[in-house]
């Protein structure tokens, strides 16, 4: 009896190593002698590889502990290999490989899974070329990023921000997050659709917010996953949009109200044409506008909740914030009406405690590319066709960059930093085209509620989860109350 168990265990024990071994065999071994300078590492197990380490731990209050694993057994290397979203990687952690990865568009591109592609879409930016993708760049940020179409927002988005935190004032408890969510993306459809038709924004929203939890799942295409009700939203979201782009081509067709109405984004895509007169096809205008409307709301609606909770958990912060945001109102000629983009520029102090929110915070875990060639990094090999994870997460947290990192503290601004140490919206040629959008969103905003209101946080020990995005459990289920004047 006893034989028998021994060989039980010594079969076990064998399948076992072999098991582990077989993204080795897989990726590492064919690569010859080459393997020999792949960065240190582990792919784990065939087929989830390190999945469910990285769900563990972003599952659990200290999410670090995934890349600590890293580095308390491979050393601070700040590179390494891994198996992840299907696929061989290699996870970079240090500013200096970041900046390399995401700025050499020659030796790196676009690498999503393809979970990502298949909901964001095909044809977005997260697929595309570099020359298609700088081409379809070069005519969107103007209609968000320009110093005159910023103008034309701002007053639409401080009309919806002062409406809003009155209408909260009035409403008892509010998940802060939710509604914070619900006005940001109101703001993004205006500007990419004109629309404001409440039945077709929260359709929208609500299809966004199932898409968004797919996104960091994992691909397991069947009913009760997230995945798979992430594909049904997309598919969901894709009938709105062509509904959309049916009405605005039969509007066309029949010249209804010619230059009655300034073009919004979706007008920008359908009436664009390249040199050889060829329009975008359906799929292609649906998939961009996806791509932007759903990148557009969710950051912007998370910082702006998550500054405006560090700010009322840090008084003195708070206090300078506000009397920088006083002096904008008394040096303001008696005749203006509302903020111009030229005092949103001036607010420096709020500008430190934005970045401080969006380093804390790391709304976007990493950004994904895949080597068009061998590459070589400090000294490791990044073989062709493998993925490159720019692992924003340990930049922002490194202690050495930034000391005490999960503190807020908007001071430590005041000094300048290198390229490559703080990556809120990515870098280079693929940097988010939103960020001045956003960032005016999330000011507008901050401005308003410091001069007038305070948040009365309901659990303030509630518990923190990070996936898809960090947040609050109960999405900070507060009050929002309306000060006195001073």
């Amino acid at each position: 009896m006893e034989s028998i168990w021994i060989v039980f265990v010594a079969i076990v024990g064998g399948v076992l190593i072999l098991l582990k071994n077989v993204n080795w065999l897989l990726y590492e071994y064919k690569l010859g002698l080459k393997r020999y300078s792949l960065p240190p590492g582990d792919m784990g197990w065939p087929l989830i590889g390190n999945m469910w380490s990285f769900l563990r731990a972003f599952k659990s209050n200290h999410p670090e502990s995934f890349m600590d694993s890293f580095v308390k057994r491979f050393g601070k290397t700040g590179i390494y290999k891994v198996f992840m979203f299907g696929n061989p990687s290699v996870i970079v952690t240090t500013p200096e490989t970041c900046k390399r990865v995401l700025t050499d568009d020659e030796k790196f591109v676009p690498g999503w899974p393809q979970s990502t592609i298949e909901l964001i879409g095909e044809k977005s930016f997260i697929k595309m070329s570099f020359e298609e993708h700088k081409r379809l760049r070069r005519l969107t940020s103007s209609s968000i990023n320009g110093y005159e179409s910023l103008s034309v927002y701002l007053k639409y988005i401080e009309e919806n921000v002062i409406t809003s935190l009155e209408k909260w004032t009035h409403m008892g408890e509010i998940e802060f997050l939710t509604q914070m969510r619900k006005l940001t993306f109101k703001i993004i459809l205006h500007i990419f659709l004109s629309s404001e038709s409440e039945p077709v924004m929260e359709a929208l929203e609500k299809e966004y917010t199932t898409l968004n939890i797919g996104v960091r799942a994992m691909r397991i295409n069947f009913p009760g996953f997230a995945f798979h009700n992430a594909l049904k939203a997309r598919k969901n979201l894709v009938a709105i949009f062509q509904s959309i782009v049916d009405k605005r081509r039969s509007e066309r067709k029949e010249k209804l109200s010619p230059g009655q109405k300034a073009k919004d984004m979706m007008d920008a895509l359908i009436d664009v044409k390249d040199e050889n007169g060829k329009i975008l096809g359906d799929d292609e205008i649906i998939d961009i506008m996806l791509m932007y409307l759903n990148a557009g709301h969710e950051s912007s609606g998370h910082i702006t909740m998550w500054a405006t909770y560090f700010l009322q958990r840090h008084p003195e912060f708070f206090r300078k914030a506000k009397e920088e945001q006083e002096e904008i109102i008394r040096k303001r000629p008696p005749t203006q009406k509302g903020l111009k983009l030229e005092e949103v520029r001036k607010m420096e102090y709020l500008s430190k405690v934005i970045d401080e929110t969006m380093r804390v915070v790391t709304f976007s875990l990493m950004v994904f590319r895949e080597a068009t060639s061998d590459v070589n990094i400090n000294g490791y090999l990044i073989p062709k066709g493998w993925k490159v994870l720019t692992w924003f997460r340990s930049v922002h947290l490194d202690p050495e960059i930034y000391p005490n990192p999960k503190e807020f503290n908007p001071e430590r601004w005041n000094e300048v930093h290198k390229a490559g140490e703080f990556l809120p919206f990515g870098a280079g040629t693929r940097l988010c085209p939103g960020n001045d959008l956003a960032k005016l969103e999330i000011s507008v905003f901050l401005h308003h509620f410091l001069l007038n209101y305070k948040l009365e946080q309901l659990n303030p020990k509630s518990p923190v989860m990070f996936l898809p995005h960090t947040r609050p459990v109960d999405n900070c289920r507060a009050r929002i109350k309306k000060q006195s004047a001073a």
